[in-house]
């Protein structure tokens, strides 16, 4: 199983640049800009680190089509592409957390996400897995290098001819970010590889045997499709801050945004654990937002439960196990691992570089 590393928005081209060069010694697969709302633009963050390195895969983690019409999502990865020499990638995704900002709103029971104030929807919820595959069919025509007269989809539209000679072949890589079983169908029949997020070892399977159905459905084999798993990393030498970082970004791994009974229930002693986190939902938010890290209202115990079960945290002495359940990852179908960093992102390569790539390679 490879490994990918996913950072901070908030870091700096040079400092991303950086980070690159040590991963690439290292030997980690792939680096992923996170796309945030208010830091940097995503395709340009990796400019620097392009020109940096020279076998490392660089892309945007995620990109939706509500933001960035699929025409010049192509001409920036194809950008980026050839920038790279080739070693460009992108994730496209339904959702995302710059949408809130635009005041998108992916269906009426949506948990109350940023903005604030009540705005009206911009889409309609029944475009979005329309959206995710016409976006990835105008970015294959684009890395083709073939001359289309346009493109008609029921959500999108290019309406002159394009096409793109310039790139470089093989283009970039093209993932969906796809959770649900219609989308991982989806990524399975039509993209080069998906990446859940937030997948438990007991959830994998089941994405996984969707994938493969989708897969069925191809028009042409894909040699090397991918199947990753967006996972936070916490841990550190200081298992106290790995604790406060973890508690920090609770309220972002995907049952507990989501607000997902189902999901949350494994780690709960019984329903009225999972009422009680659904009904303190705001606290876990405040909690990152006012960067406290305290989860008032919800127990101790049951915090500590939903991180051992959401993600990886605690000291050096933890990382034995958590490199046990990435290998029941890739003995469930993970192709590839992309670990989060938050809070010192060298720190962390480092312990992944020493610790997990080499016990993970050839699971």
């Amino acid at each position: 199983m490879d490994i990918n590393i996913i950072l901070e928005p908030d870091l700096s081209p040079a400092r991303f640049a950086e980070l690159a060069v040590a991963a690439e010694k290292l030997g980690v697969r792939a680096m992923w800009s996170s796309n945030y709302h208010m830091h940097y633009d995503p395709f340009l963050l990796l400019a620097p680190a392009a020109a940096a390195t020279s076998r490392i895969l660089l892309g945007p983690l995620a990109i939706s089509p509500w933001e960035m019409h699929p025409l010049r999502m192509a001409n920036a990865v194809l950008t980026l592409n050839e920038m790279s020499n080739g070693r460009a990638m992108i994730a496209v995704s339904g959702g995302g957390g710059p949408l809130g900002a635009i005041a998108w709103r992916p269906a009426d029971n949506a948990p109350n996400w940023p903005p604030l104030n009540p705005v009206k929807r911009t889409t309609e919820p029944g475009r979005r897995v329309a959206a995710v595959r016409e976006t990835i069919e105008v970015l294959e025509q684009a890395r083709s290098g073939d001359f289309f007269m346009g493109y008609e989809g029921s959500v999108f539209s290019v309406t002159r001819p394009f096409g793109m000679p310039w790139a470089k072949q093989p283009g970039p890589l093209i993932y969906s970010c796809s959770t649900g079983p219609m989308m991982c169908r989806l990524g399975g029949r039509i993209a080069d590889g998906i990446q859940i997020s937030d997948g438990t070892v007991d959830m994998i399977p089941d994405l996984v045997r969707e994938v493969h159905k989708g897969q069925a459905r191809r028009s042409a084999p894909c040699d090397d499709f991918r199947i990753g798993n967006f996972w936070a990393w916490h841990i550190k030498a200081d298992r106290e801050a790995s604790m406060y970082e973890a508690r920090r970004e609770l309220i972002w791994r995907g049952a507990i945004i989501g607000q997902a009974r189902e999901h949350i229930r494994p780690f709960c002693h019984d329903d009225a654990e999972v009422d009680l986190i659904i009904d303190n939902w705001e606290t876990f938010r405040v909690a990152f937002r006012t960067r406290s890290g305290n989860i008032e209202g919800i127990p101790e115990d049951l915090v500590n439960r939903l991180i051992a079960g959401m993600a990886s945290a605690g000291g050096i002495d933890n990382i034995e196990q958590e490199v046990e359940r990435y290998k029941n990852m890739a003995a469930a179908g993970l192709t590839e691992l992309d670990l989060r960093l938050f809070d010192k992102p060298m720190e962390g390569l480092q312990l992944i570089g020493e610790h997990v790539l080499p016990a993970v390679r050839d699971a």
